[in-house]
């Protein structure tokens, strides 16, 4: 039918029913039943996309089936949420990148169920909701609607303040979105935002991580193509575009591979011989990490709470231990209390730019050489995500980039000092000069 004649039919979404070959929405109208079978996805792709979470960030190799489960994700979207000019968003790095998805979907949608402007490139459903197929090219010309629901085409290439527009659209729907795209390096905020998916902290968001092996596996192309694709690229290429291992971008102080060889199966179990402390301030988290005497880390306490709870709760967990303490600003009132409280064990280190770049060019030679290890988790997510910048005057600058936490790090580079005691003096190198290689292995 055209768009003129069913522009004011009644639809009313009666809810999903699950058969054999998918899910199928039905949809009830005065007249009859109208059935829709969501398309075969397999399951990497149902947890990843069609899921309860209001961000889910897919990092997925290329032809992994990501864009196409994310064209049935907003077309459902925009049918059981949708309604007369309620705005869906497909946003892509670039226009052509967009317009695959718009060609696509007007291919996957019947007929006689939408409208289609070829011009400004959206579609109309029955329903009066709109998909619109966008360009994060200029950031500027994404902010002023409300959308009830977004894709972001591979998304490593979308520009951050692209995204930033796009974010704000949503803040009154409280719509979702769903991020994907292949890797490309660490310094996008894709990447960035997918460590904080990988915590696990929030409900709100879901990470799912699909490789060239999961979809051969389910059958979306065949075994040759990877092995084809291994002999024509590059190895930091393949990695990115068919393992989903994003490559290291060399402002990692620390070094991709050498944190990765560090990782151990499980936290040790040993008696700590050594603590470090980074207190809470503002939204960020008070973290302690105990190494025993191999340098394993064999204690990881995290937490939010209050300031005199805070104190218990180290001097609990330290006991007689010797800890080294962030005592930076705030940091020195708690450092004191403790020491009247806890016992002589706590020592105190002020955060200044020197400080902090001895403080972890320790932590780097460390890592590089493999005198320590701990398990996969928050630590690790930190440590892959830490930078450094040297600026105009040569001084160099470490931290977490702006808007995440480096608690972890921190915490790791005073135990590390502390477990050295404290008689370890570091050159002014910068942390990538050192080659050593760890002997950890994966």
């Amino acid at each position: 039918m055209a768009y003129k004649e069913f522009q004011d039919k009644e639809l009313y979404p009666r809810g999903y029913s699950v058969v054999p070959d998918g899910v199928e929405i039905l949809w009830e109208t005065p007249d009859n039943d109208l059935g829709y079978v969501r398309p075969w996805t397999y399951e990497l792709q149902c947890t990843g996309i069609f899921n309860t979470a209001r961000y889910s960030v897919i990092e997925a190799s290329t032809k992994a089936g990501k864009t196409l489960a994310c064209m049935i994700w907003i077309y459902e979207q925009a049918v059981l949420n949708g309604g007369a000019n309620k705005n869906f968003w497909w946003v892509g790095p670039v226009s052509d990148q967009s317009d695959i998805a718009f060609r696509r979907l007007k291919e996957f949608i019947p007929k006689d169920l939408y409208v289609a402007n070829e011009s400004r490139k959206f579609i109309t459903l029955w329903n009066g909701a709109v998909i619109w197929f966008k360009s994060g090219d200029k950031p500027d010309s994404l902010y002023g609607e409300d959308v009830y629901a977004a894709v972001v085409d591979e998304a490593s290439r979308v520009k951050l303040e692209s995204w930033q527009a796009l974010r704000s659209t949503l803040t009154f729907t409280r719509g979702p979105v769903r991020i994907i795209g292949n890797v490309k390096g660490r310094a996008n905020w894709m990447y960035k935002l997918g460590r904080i998916a990988l915590e696990g902290d929030d409900p709100d968001f879901v990470y799912a991580k699909i490789t060239a092996m999961d979809a051969a596996d389910a059958g979306v192309f065949e075994w040759k193509d990877v092995w084809d694709a291994k002999k024509v690229y590059d190895d930091m290429s393949f990695r990115e575009l068919y393992l989903a291992e994003p490559a290291d971008d060399g402002g990692n102080p620390f070094g991709i591979q050498h944190i990765q060889a560090c990782i151990v199966p499980r936290i040790s179990s040993n008696e700590p011989v050594a603590f470090g402390w980074d207190v809470a301030k503002g939204t960020n988290w008070v973290v302690g990490i105990g190494l025993d005497k191999e340098g394993n880390v064999c204690r990881f306490h995290r937490w939010r709470d209050s300031w005199d709870a805070t104190i218990k709760k180290v001097i609990a967990h330290t006991g007689k231990v010797p800890a080294l303490v962030d005592s930076t600003g705030s940091g020195d009132q708690l450092l004191e209390r403790l020491r009247n409280d806890g016992g002589r064990n706590f020592t105190g280190l002020v955060f200044s730019t020197r400080s902090k770049q001895e403080l972890m060019i320790g932590l780097a030679v460390a890592i590089q050489n493999g005198e320590i290890a701990y398990p996969d988790g928050p630590i690790v997510y930190e440590l892959e995500l830490f930078e450094y910048a040297v600026s105009p005057q040569g001084n160099i600058k470490y931290a977490a980039p702006q808007g995440y936490h480096d608690d972890c790090v921190d915490a790791l580079a005073l135990a590390v000092k502390r477990w050295r005691g404290m008689q370890a003096v570091y050159t002014g190198a910068t942390p990538i000069s050192i080659e050593q290689t760890s002997p950890w292995k994966i």
